[in-house]
């Protein structure tokens, strides 16, 4: 006689039924115990007459599922996984199988189909590593060849430490964690992505890749937040030049990005805050841990392979993304001031460079010659020795600044494009009038002299 093994509720059932069977309960009494009508009891002592205690087992018991997968199925995944996205967690692996391979599947049961492959998702947690590892060590003791041995021990994963927690900010844009990471996200050579998350709601306001970890990155990150959403109270940083000055012996403000970001971040009422603790800014930190391990999944699927092919398909990923993980944005608990206009976003979004005319009215920047335009289209003569600035805007485009007033900058070719002998002259011609920002630009010359360290910058760097 086989043994029959019953779930502990359908033991309890069997346990009721026999007691009524041999008189030691009535039919109420079970009735009442196991939920149901004296009638149903009738239908389960005729069981257990005819069946015994094998009645009581479940109609589908070793009976396989309808949608249970076959081997044959499983090993697909499997290969399918190791082949196309051995890289990516599996909750974004089940969206990418169902989106270019047809197969329908639940994280939950691909864990289960890769964890019995000794197979753990990028993103698995301390414990689960754990897990496993105790799991590969017990049966590496049971195994006695050394090849298995070998193979085993290969796959015995190191156990990292986790990040802390801390709540979120009440408001969307009290505080805007800011950084950068380096990855080979795409290609064959590691760049830097520069991201800006908010702490409230987890939305990604601003991304952009770049070569390095620099001020344009940051100002392009900067321009996404305040063309979209608007000037945020706080910016939450690392310890980098970009945000804190660090005495360097450089000479050239233009690359003193503590001067230039900040700055441009005090004109328009930022705070900026900086940390040397990776988990202080636990948000940006994680949104790199995500984002390292589904974005280069979707740039490598996408064909994706330089910069701008790639800061061009951020802009579709980033909605996306904030769709599928961001919480919703209450506008009226907003933290954001009102976006300022775009000229004003151009300018004070700049790069500064003091620079002294020379004897020939014009001034030398980027190993190339300018000379000043005024309003009118017509060149402005200074004297040798006048100090300014030269201001790059966000857009590119040159000017400068002196003595309260502004000026465009435009370049002196190394040949004259005409000759006046040999060549045709138009007749008539007259200086075309030029767009100059007004007086009450962004960028000071006596604000921005007290802004640079004064044993940063040497005294001929100083605007008098």
């Amino acid at each position: 006689m086989r043994k029959v093994e019953l779930s502990m509720k359908a033991q309890e059932k069997y346990e009721i039924i026999k007691r009524v069977h041999e008189g030691h309960a009535t039919k109420g009494y079970a009735a009442i115990k196991i939920g149901c009508t004296q009638r149903n009891i009738n239908r389960l002592l005729k069981r257990y007459r005819n069946e015994g205690k094998a009645g009581f087992l479940h109609g589908n018991k070793g009976r396989k599922p309808k949608h249970t997968l076959t081997h044959k199925e499983k090993a697909e995944i499997v290969t399918i996984y190791n082949n196309k996205y051995w890289d990516a967690n599996f909750v974004h692996c089940c969206e990418l199988l169902e989106k270019h391979d047809g197969i329908k599947i639940s994280p939950s049961t691909l864990r289960k189909i890769l964890y019995e492959e000794f197979i753990l998702s990028p993103q698995a947690t301390r414990r689960t590593k754990k897990e496993m590892n105790k799991l590969l060590k017990k049966m590496q003791k049971e195994v006695k060849s050394p090849e298995e041995q070998k193979l085993i021990e290969a796959s015995i994963i190191a156990v990292e430490d986790a990040h802390s927690r801390r709540p979120r900010c009440a408001y969307f844009g009290e505080m805007i964690q800011m950084d950068a990471s380096v990855h080979l996200w795409f290609g064959d050579q590691k760049v830097y992505l520069h991201a800006a998350i908010d702490d409230s709601t987890g939305t990604i306001v601003g991304a952009y890749f770049a070569p390095q970890e620099t001020l344009e990155g940051y100002y392009n990150v900067l321009y996404q937040i305040l063309t979209r959403y608007g000037i945020p109270a706080m910016l939450y940083t690392d310890n980098r030049t970009v945000f804190n000055y660090n005495k360097s012996n450089k000479k050239e403000v233009e690359k003193d990005t503590f001067t230039q970001f900040s700055y441009a971040c005090n004109q328009l009422g930022i705070h900026i805050k900086t940390t040397s603790v990776p988990e202080a800014k636990g948000r940006v930190e994680r949104l790199f841990n995500t984002l390292q391990s589904r974005l280069p999944i979707e740039l490598r699927l996408e064909g994706i392979t330089t910069l701008e092919e790639a800061n061009m398909f951020l802009d579709s990923y980033v909605d996306k993304h904030n769709a599928q993980f961001s919480l919703p944005i209450n506008h009226s608990k907003s933290a954001f001031a009102i976006q300022p206009e775009d000229d004003v976003i151009d300018q004070t979004l700049a790069v500064l460079s003091p620079r002294i005319v020379d004897s020939g009215h014009c001034i030398r920047y980027q190993k190339k010659y300018f000379k000043t335009i005024d309003s009118r289209g017509l060149q402005v003569h200074y004297r040798r020795g006048t100090k300014g600035l030269v201001i790059r805007t966000f857009s590119g485009e040159l000017l400068f600044s002196t003595q309260d007033k502004i000026y465009v900058l435009d370049e002196i070719p190394l040949h004259e494009r005409a000759s006046k002998d040999f060549d045709i002259q138009p007749t008539n011609e007259k200086p075309r009038k030029r767009s100059i920002p007004s007086a009450k630009h962004p960028w000071r010359l006596d604000t921005f002299n007290k802004s640079i360290p004064y044993d940063y910058v040497s005294d001929d760097m100083l605007i008098a």
